[in-house]
């Protein structure tokens, strides 16, 4: 008998948008990168990398396409009711999708194992190795 696949959730504030991401993240990383920080109103981002095939989106999004620090193009999709940042596409990652890990609200959720534009961290910022 196959074991079932876990599926995480997560969500915009008001709920209109959400994704079931099947699996376990790829990878989870901390960006320190100014973008991060202007995206999420905060001193850094935590994003988790799901495949994109493991990621079924519910509701409406907007979108907001930026160059990255890579100069690679990142696709923001939001919620156009409340403003929540929920996923992206980063350009340089095609067959992936990043799900804000806030979004989950799952204080169990893997947490990163790495980070990323550390110029940029803010002095005061110390993050657990």
């Amino acid at each position: 008998m196959k074991t079932p696949v876990q599926q995480r959730h997560a969500h915009c504030s008001c709920g209109a948008l959400s994704l079931i991401c099947a699996g376990d993240p790829v990878s989870v990383s901390l960006c320190h990168c100014r973008e991060c920080q202007l995206r999420t109103g905060s001193t850094y981002g935590i994003a988790a990398f799901f495949p994109r095939e493991n990621v079924r989106i519910q509701g409406r999004t907007a979108a907001y396409r930026r160059q990255a620090d890579s100069g690679y193009a990142v696709t923001q999709h939001f919620c156009p009711g409340c403003g929540s940042t929920v996923f992206w596409e980063p350009a340089r990652k095609p067959d992936m999708i990043a799900v804000a890990v806030g979004a989950f609200a799952d204080p169990d959720f893997p947490a990163p194992g790495k980070q990323v534009y550390t110029e940029h961290r803010h002095r005061w910022v110390t993050v657990p190795e």
